[in-house]
């Protein structure tokens, strides 16, 4: 797909002269204190990632227990749950960049009640989604063509997840709020007990027992994951929650006074962009997913085993996006547009090197860590040569995480939604797709997604050094 016809017209953005792109008046605001630096802000984000990714990981592991059935099912039905976060992101989007420049104006007032207009906004999208898994869960699953066992294991997984949609989203778009602030321990603190408990809930809900100890519950497999991730997550949810409300975090609830006209209209004219975004970066994952699929449920297991696995090389680059989100923003906020464009560009050279050491890690165990997940042979060999492929990506996905952090925390949202359509819709369903219908092996469906990182990061790297950003108004 050609980034032309997807381009917004430059000459219709609301601009300001270089150094003024600040949406806040300082008058009033207490004196903003220094920014954290790119480590500072990247570490504890990475460790709650990588927390999650192991945990992740584990959990792919225990269900691989069960049978190939079930570790597509979990795989296949976190594909729908995602999409339905969709909505989330496209508010937390609004709520980082907003956030980051009240809090580097030092208009921390503003900053609170733009956190307090998310929760609620967010709040209501996740029992509207919520209701909306529990409901359609079997249509939803029958969309993945997987043979009729694993379609219903992937249906309970769905229903029973989405029933949990509100704890997932309190503790997500909360701890968004922090991370815009500068605090990133809290959410780090938070992350690691609940998801201590929740691979501790799976196996325990999964088999019935833990290693060594009979439980009074039966054994619930694929369902069983599903109601111990949700439990996690809402007391990970309600332990945040009883803190923001009782006044112990660096963002205080200030619900009166949320519902501005000027603040919905920017967190819309923010969040749209980053909702479509992860639309379609979901949808084309879903619609990867089902093309992948047409060639069995080993190919799908070894999708969704390889993807865990690289998780951890994935969450380093999530760190540093969130990093460069939150300097992004806070220093257009505090008027300096230049330590802006130092921060995303350092933020892209320390997530490229930290992205391939770890990447190289990974696939020089990948034979050895595969069998872990499925022992067996199809399944094994499968994941390997996954892996190698999105190994070979790595450096152009740290592009993609750290520049498109630092795109959405100057507020300019539309150019990773023009990366997504042109790099996922554009290339890698388009491939895909081209080989399957020729009769090409999966591997070369796998590889179609070598094309998709090129054409990403290439276009975010060019609108980042144009530094168009650096002058909008939001």
């Amino acid at each position: 797909m050609s980034t032309q016809s997807t381009a917004p017209d430059e000459r219709k953005e609301s601009v300001r002269p270089s150094g003024a792109g600040v949406a806040f008046s300082p008058r009033g605001a207490v004196p903003a204190a220094p920014p954290p630096t790119i480590f500072q802000l990247a570490w504890p984000s990475i460790t709650t990632n990588v927390l999650h990714s192991i945990v992740g990981i584990v959990d792919m592991a225990i269900i691989g227990q069960v049978s190939v059935d079930a570790q597509a099912a979990v795989g296949s039905g976190h594909r729908i749950v995602f999409i339905g976060q969709a909505a989330m992101m496209a508010v937390t989007a609004g709520t980082t960049a907003l956030v980051a420049r009240a809090w580097g104006a030092g208009e921390h007032e503003e900053a609170e009640r733009v956190t307090a207009l998310s929760i609620v906004v967010c709040s209501i999208l996740s029992l509207m989604l919520g209701a909306v898994g529990v409901l359609l869960a079997e249509p939803l699953a029958a969309t993945f063509g997987l043979p009729p066992v694993t379609t219903a294991r992937t249906a309970e997984f769905i229903r029973w997840l989405s029933a949990f949609h509100l704890g997932f989203t309190l503790q997500f778009v909360i701890g968004v709020g922090l991370r815009a602030t500068g605090d990133v321990k809290t959410p780090l603190v938070i992350g690691a007990l609940t998801n201590v408990l929740n691979v501790v809930l799976v196996y325990a809900f999964v088999f019935g027992e833990l290693p060594g100890m009979p439980l009074p519950i039966e054994p619930m497999g694929v369902r069983g994951a599903a109601i111990a991730s949700g439990i996690a997550f809402t007391l990970g949810s309600v332990v945040l929650g009883f803190l923001y409300l009782g006044g112990g975090l660096n963002l205080q609830p200030r619900f009166a006074g949320m519902l501005e006209g000027t603040r919905l209209r920017r967190l819309w004219h923010i969040g749209y962009p980053s909702g479509l975004e992860q639309g379609v970066l979901q949808g084309g994952f879903y619609l990867f997913v089902m093309i992948v699929s047409q060639y069995g449920t080993a190919p799908n297991a070894a999708y969704n085993i390889g993807v865990q696995i690289l998780s951890l090389s994935f969450v380093i680059g999530f760190g540093y996006s969130i990093a460069a989100s939150t300097l992004v923003g806070q220093h257009l906020g505090a008027g300096d547009p230049g330590r802006a464009e130092e921060a995303g560009w350092h933020s892209m050279r320390l997530s490229i090197f930290a992205m391939i050491g770890l990447g190289v890690l990974v696939i020089a165990s990948a034979s050895r860590v595969a069998p872990f997940f499925n022992a067996d042979p199809e399944v094994v060999s499968l994941t390997v040569s996954f892996i190698y492929i999105l190994g070979l990506v790595q450096p152009l996905m740290a592009i993609e995480f750290s520049l498109s952090g630092a795109l959405r925390g100057a507020g300019d949202t539309r150019w990773p939604l023009i990366s997504v359509l042109s790099g996922l819709l554009g290339v890698r369903l388009t491939l895909a797709i081209a080989f399957w219908w020729m009769g090409f092996s999966v591997l070369w469906i796998y590889g179609a997604l070598i094309g998709d990182y090129i054409v990403k990061s290439i276009i975010l790297t060019t609108r980042f050094a144009r530094g168009r950003w650096k002058r909008l108004a939001i």
